[in-house]
């Protein structure tokens, strides 16, 4: 028998939008569960799980909630809530899938949910805000958004079509059989960038000689938060960090920014790492007109139509390389630093674009000096691209997977 798929929403609002979702989701051949997260009007449908059973799940009680009559602090207090409460479903096995409709309101709710549930579980959020910078929305989990198109504000021939195609998709993804992995092997994650692929291909191919499984990031800041938060969920053998350009974007306000404890989650952890430099001469923004007055006369360098990448300075390496070695000295497990001294990048070679030895010494001064001394630091005569430092660095894992 098939489990339900939860329809999650604020039912006081958008009950026959729901209502007509989960119509369609019974037609599918599955049981429903309908969750209102609701604050304040009277609920257009009946729930089987109630928005006061819900803000108890989160520790709120509703009617205090709307005593404040504070719109924001009831979002806030139910997103918490379903957080909770769909969380601790998924984790007793009781539904098979969680689909919501919303506006700012519900899509703060419903995805605030989502966020809580492990990856490959099906998420689907309708949202008028699909079209936006939905990267608040989706954190680090895979979560489906797809464009309302009209508000969600009653059914219409646009509506309609929209709610129906969410529905069978959420059905589709709860109705996926993933073969299970009978010979898995241990994992290792690497982050890369466009300018450091060699490097990263060549380790990877290196370590799944050796019998790991490699999942690479793309260091564009959601991508390191990504590889980060599956650190921390304690599945991963091992980390190649060589790309650690995400904190060039947290220093000088780049769009490529993953926090400020990017680097931290495989050194409070224990886990085994690998750390370099990586691109940390550049510092990514949009289309030339998106950067910053403030950097007006900087050295820049198109590298397509939607990325501008400024040059990193020696002041700002010299910070870079003390923060870098500062997230580093967390390490409670076996860690190592590599310095590639030719290039930390394609364009920081000589003769090319980037080419700055005043920076990257300034960068490699800065890592030395700040380091903890009882933390392995390896200096090599090559290019971070070059085949010998990919070894090195395979070399340096592999001995503390050991």
């Amino acid at each position: 028998m098939k489990k339900p798929i939860a329809v999650l929403g604020t039912f006081d609002t958008k009950g026959a939008e729901h209502r007509f979702v989960a119509d369609h989701i019974r037609r599918q051949g599955f049981e429903v569960l309908l969750i209102d997260a609701g604050g304040f009007g009277a609920s257009q449908i009946t729930a089987d799980i109630t928005r006061e059973q819900v803000a108890e799940a989160g520790g709120h009680d509703l009617s205090e909630l709307q005593a404040r009559s504070d719109r924001g602090a009831m979002v806030a207090a139910m997103s918490e809530s379903a957080a909770a409460l769909l969380a601790g479903m998924v984790a007793d096995d009781r539904i098979a899938g969680l689909i919501s409709l919303g506006g700012t309101g519900g899509t703060a709710i419903g995805t605030a949910a989502m966020r809580a549930l492990p990856l490959g579980f099906p998420k689907v959020m309708v949202s008028t805000v699909a079209a936006g910078n939905v990267a608040p929305y989706l954190g680090v989990k895979d979560i489906i958004m797809i464009p309302s198109i009209v508000d969600v504000a009653g059914l219409n021939r646009f509506s309609r079509a929209v709610f129906i195609r969410a529905a069978a998709t959420v059905c589709a993804l709860a109705d996926v059989v993933i073969p299970e992995e009978t010979d898995a092997k241990p994992l290792i994650v690497a982050s890369m960038f466009g300018n450091t692929t060699q490097a990263v291909e060549h380790a990877r191919m290196l370590l799944e000689k050796e019998g790991y499984e490699v999942l690479v990031f793309h260091a564009t800041g959601t991508g390191g938060k990504t590889m980060e938060s599956l650190v921390e969920s304690g599945l991963v053998a091992g980390v190649l960090d060589i790309t650690t350009t995400e904190w060039a974007d947290e220093l000088a306000g780049g769009v490529f920014a993953a926090g400020p404890n990017r680097l931290e989650a495989a050194a409070r952890n224990g886990v085994p790492a690998i750390v370099a430099p990586g691109c940390l001469d550049m510092v990514n923004f949009g289309p030339p007109e998106t950067v910053p007055a403030k950097y007006a006369g900087r050295l820049f360098y198109q590298h397509n139509p939607q990325v501008t990448l400024m040059r990193t300075t020696p002041e700002e390496c010299k910070e870079l390389g003390r923060i870098l070695a500062e997230k580093v000295n967390l390490s409670t497990g076996p860690v190592t630093v590599l310095l590639p001294k030719l290039a930390i990048s394609v364009i920081s070679a000589e003769g090319q674009p980037f080419h700055d030895p005043a920076a990257d010494e300034a960068l490699f001064s800065a890592i030395k000096r700040s380091l903890r001394k009882d933390i392995p630091l390896v200096e090599l005569d090559c290019a971070i691209n070059d085949p010998a430092f990919s070894k090195a660095c395979v070399d340096c894992l592999s001995k503390s997977l050991v």
